[in-house]
C-alpha cells in the first residue's frame, strides 16, 4: 500500500511549522509498513489531485494568502472535484479560510476555495490562546495553540470539536474548525497532529479507505503523546 500526500506551496503555506504535520502523516504510515510519498508543490507546479490521497494547506500571512488564492482560482474546480469525491485535506489557520467562501481583510477580500460552506471576516483582538476541543468522535480531547485574527463561520457544517478552553472559530460559538466529508480544517498549530495523533490516523484512515476499501489501522505506541495530552486538559480545563 501506498499513500501520497500532497503539501501546497509550503514556500509561502508554512507560517506555523505546518512541515511538522507532513513528517507526522509520513512516520505514522511508515512505522505501520504503508509506504508515503511527499510531493511539494509551488504557485507555478501543475497539480494532478487524481494522484494524491491526502492534501495539506497550510497557514501564512494575508499577504501570502492574497498570493495563493490568485493560484488556487485556477485550479478551484479540480480541487472541489477532489473534495466531492472523498479526497482528504487538512487546512489549516489560513489554509483553513481559504477553505471558504471569503475572507474579508482590513486591506480587501480574498477569494476562497468554497470547497466548504463558511467565510472567515477580520476582528480584533487577536484570538491567542492554549485551546482544547473535544469531539466524541475522537477518543481524546484535542489540543494545540491559536493565534489568528479572523473569525470564521461554518455555517450548518459540523465543527471539528466544541471548545473546552480558548477560543475557537470565531470566540463566540464555542465551536472549533471543521469537518465536511474527508476535509479537516482548524486553526490549531502546534503543529497539531504530532501533538493529536488521533486526529492524524483519523486522516490516515481515511484516505487509505478510499484509495483500498479498507482504513484498519495497527495500534502504535502513543504513551508519551497520550500523557502529554491528559497533562495539558488537566491544566487548561477545570
Amino acid at each position: 500500500m501506498k499513500i501520497t500526500i500532497g503539501h501546497l506551496y509550503p514556500d509561502l503555506l508554512n507560517l506555523y511549522g505546518d512541515r511538522g504535520n507532513i513528517q507526522c502523516m509520513k512516520k505514522r504510515l511508515e512505522w505501520r509498513g504503508i509506504e508515503a510519498s511527499v510531493k511539494e508543490f509551488s504557485l507555478t507546479d501543475p497539480i494532478d489531485f487524481a494522484g494524491l490521497d491526502i492534501v495539506l494547506l497550510g497557514g501564512g500571512s494575508d499577504r501570502e494568502q492574497m498570493l495563493v488564492c490568485r493560484r488556487l482560482q485556477e485550479i478551484k474546480k479540480d480541487f472541489q472535484d477532489y473534495v466531492e469525491d472523498g479526497g482528504s485535506v487538512l487546512a489549516v489557520c489560513g489554509g483553513y479560510q481559504l477553505l471558504g467562501h471569503y475572507y474579508d481583510t482590513d486591506e480587501g477580500r480574498i477569494e476562497g476555495l468554497s470547497l466548504v460552506d463558511l467565510y472567515t471576516r477580520q476582528g480584533s483582538p487577536r484570538l491567542i490562546s492554549n485551546i482544547v476541543i473535544e469531539n466524541e468522535q475522537f477518543p481524546f480531547p484535542i489540543t494545540g495553540f491559536e493565534n489568528h485574527g479572523g473569525r470564521t463561520y461554518i455555517n450548518d457544517n459540523r465543527p471539528l470539536g466544541k471548545v473546552s478552553f480558548g477560543f475557537g472559530n470565531n470566540g463566540e460559538d464555542h465551536e472549533e474548525g471543521v469537518l465536511y466529508k474527508n476535509v479537516v480544517g482548524t486553526y490549531l498549530h502546534g503543529p497539531l497532529l504530532p501533538k493529536n495523533p488521533h486526529v492524524c490516523d483519523y486522516l490516515l484512515k481515511n484516505a487509505l479507505e478510499r484509495k483500498y476499501g479498507a482504513g484498519d489501522l495497527e495500534p502504535l505506541d502513543d504513551e508519551q503523546e497520550i500523557e502529554a495530552n491528559r497533562y495539558i486538559v488537566n491544566r487548561f480545563v477545570k
